[in-house]
């Protein structure tokens, strides 16, 4: 399938986002360690994400397809160690070629059974659950995905040791981490930082309470990209169910984005962005604090013309696709040329050749392609994307947002 993205001219609405991806999975895997029913758990994400973890969580089957839900299979597998049964966990085949052996690799050292089924350190997985696991140490880099970190730690509780999770080396993602326990103290987990490298959690129950997931600041950064990109001075989106006070280490975009012109303002309940007019000639930003964002401001600063070199990206490469390279390969299309470096940081000169009508997008069956390079419209006028119902798997409602505001989608 192929769209046509044709931009309006001016930029004004208001905008219900979804729920966020990251804290539904969290407060349903939760939910289910304390043994509370899925309705206590008020605002889930309706993506695909989600929907995978909802679907196995209620039927409980022998064979759990995450499909291309990253979350959910890192989550999954932790969840599945201390559960009964026994279960296999598979996925895309994409998820197959994403590796898996660090979380196994430190499941294990806590006593879990978990056998690789097919290729060694990747999914499928045979995990036999134990309720009763001992738990105790795990030492691991903390380099690597924080969801493997997330994983281990929800867990936590339920391990008849409890959990002290030291990492070899400085851990990235550290906000995700925050939400993660912030979600886990909710439920009744006593669980705290030691040092910069090393987390305990005690092995206290987790208590059935309620919960209501906030929205998400991940998609509202690709309105701010809209905000920044067109061309209307008096452009105006209204994003509602945003905390000031938010989990998502997400929400720190907004401060990036005050530097490519755009303001926000908290309103009561609504957040809202306009023009500012004010834009910093270059951007240099470490995001390892928000990898999923990475997408979207490379695009923005190449649409914008702001030279930059973004640092802290050695997540990208495992993600729904390699990020680095996919970026390298679409910006290419709209004529910017980027560089990489150390598989974790990308650059570009300012300079660019035009494109009179750019090669269509291609999104590599990851919905943050879709969406960061959307916006690219405005400046461009329009934009072909290929599969772009990818983006079910965290905004299924993108596309008819978009519409809503006035750019035209048409199906080619």
């Amino acid at each position: 399938m192929q769209i046509k993205v044709t931009a309006p001219q001016g930029m004004r609405g208001r905008i219900q986002l979804p729920s966020s991806k990251s804290i539904s999975n969290r407060a349903l895997a939760i939910g289910a360690l304390a043994g509370c029913g899925m309705d206590l758990v008020e605002n889930v994400s309706d993506c695909d994400d989600t929907c995978v973890m909802r679907a196995w969580l209620k039927n409980r089957p022998a064979t759990i397809d995450i499909g291309a839900a990253g979350t959910a299979m890192r989550f999954s597998t932790a969840l599945l160690s201390v559960s009964e049964g026994t279960h296999i966990i598979t996925g895309s085949a994409r998820m197959k070629q994403r590796p898996i052996g660090v979380l196994v690799d430190a499941l294990r050292q806590l006593g879990a059974q978990v056998e690789y089924v097919e290729k060694e350190g990747y999914p499928p997985l045979r995990i036999v659950g134990n309720p009763r696991l001992a738990g105790g140490e795990v030492q691991l880099s903390g380099s690597v995905s924080s969801q493997y970190l997330s994983a281990l730690l929800m867990i936590g509780p339920n391990l008849e040791k409890g959990l002290k999770l030291v990492s070899s080396d400085k851990m990235i993602s550290r906000p995700y981490i925050d939400m993660t326990l912030s979600v886990m103290r909710h439920f009744g987990a006593k669980a705290s930082w030691v040092d910069e490298r090393t987390i305990v959690v005690e092995p206290v129950p987790y208590q059935q309470k309620s919960y209501r997931v906030e929205n998400d600041w991940s998609a509202a950064s690709y309105w701010y990209e809209m905000v920044a990109l067109s061309l209307d001075p008096d452009a105006e989106i209204v994003l509602p169910g945003l905390f000031v006070e938010s989990l998502q280490g997400d929400s720190h975009g907004a401060e990036v984005f005050e530097m490519l012109g755009v303001s926000t303002e908290h309103r009561g309940e609504d957040v809202v962005l306009r023009k500012t007019g004010r834009c910093v000639e270059r951007l240099d930003y470490d995001f390892v604090s928000m990898p999923d964002l990475a997408q979207t401001f490379v695009v923005t600063c190449c649409m914008l013309g702001v030279p930059f070199h973004f640092t802290g990206l050695q997540s990208l490469k495992i993600k729904e696709t390699d990020r680095i390279e996919a970026l390298k390969k679409e910006m290419a299309k709209l004529g910017f040329v980027l560089e990489d470096l150390n598989d974790s940081e990308l650059l570009w000169n300012g300079l660019s050749s035009p494109v009179e009508s750019p090669l269509p997008i291609d999104t590599y069956e990851d919905h943050r392609m879709a969406m960061a390079f959307a916006p690219a419209a405005l400046r461009c006028g329009a934009l072909l994307v290929n599969n772009p119902q990818v983006v079910s798997k965290s905004y299924p409602k993108y596309w008819e947002d978009l519409e809503a505001v006035g750019f035209e989608i048409e199906e080619i």
